[in-house]
């Protein structure tokens, strides 16, 4: 038995669940998202206290791994049309800098040449600071990708601290050279 599917998925307000044959469409503020849901498998209904439970057809123990992911897929996607998600990106280094130019990210990260990332329709980047990057939008998995791809334009090296890191995220440090 799966801990985490048993658990009903709390609905927020101003969103608007609807079930229909094997698809979930969810609405909120921020926008809309459907899900498509293995009715082979689960079957998800609406308790009066604005819970969404999702039940499993066929107990096997297969199937109870898929239960706790798809609850906690359900349930971010949830999160993401109510409140959103986001990530913030921080540049370290000397003259590391970050502006937004039309529909690409402008990045000047110590290479010889600005470097270009084209932001995705769904996603939303804005530049607080010259070097912060904030990320947000709608679809968890998306905006922790694009997160990801921007971290991997400049990691961040171990001596100095140089590179593009999650804010919060800890590095390990080296010790340099001796004398």
């Amino acid at each position: 038995m799966s801990k985490l599917g048993k658990k009903p998925i709390p609905i927020p307000k101003d969103t608007k669940v609807k079930l229909e044959s094997g698809k979930l469409i969810l609405t909120g503020p921020k926008g809309t998202k459907e899900l498509s849901i293995n009715d082979k498998i689960f079957t998800a209904s609406i308790a009066d206290d604005k819970n969404l439970i999702l039940k499993m057809i066929k107990k096997n123990e297969d199937f109870n791994i898929l239960w706790g992911t798809t609850r906690s897929i359900i349930n971010s996607a949830l999160l993401g049309v109510s409140s959103g998600h986001e990530k913030i990106l921080e540049l370290t280094g000397v003259g590391f800098r970050a502006n937004l130019k039309g529909n690409d990210l402008n990045l000047q990260i110590g290479f010889s040449h600005d470097v270009l990332y084209k932001i995705p329709a769904n996603i939303k980047v804005t530049v607080e600071k010259s070097t912060t990057i904030k990320i947000s939008g709608i679809d968890k998995q998306l905006v922790g990708k694009v997160a990801s791809e921007i971290k991997m334009l400049k990691p961040v090296e171990p001596y100095k601290g140089k590179g593009i890191k999650e804010k919060g995220q800890y590095i390990l440090r080296k010790e340099g050279k001796k004398k």
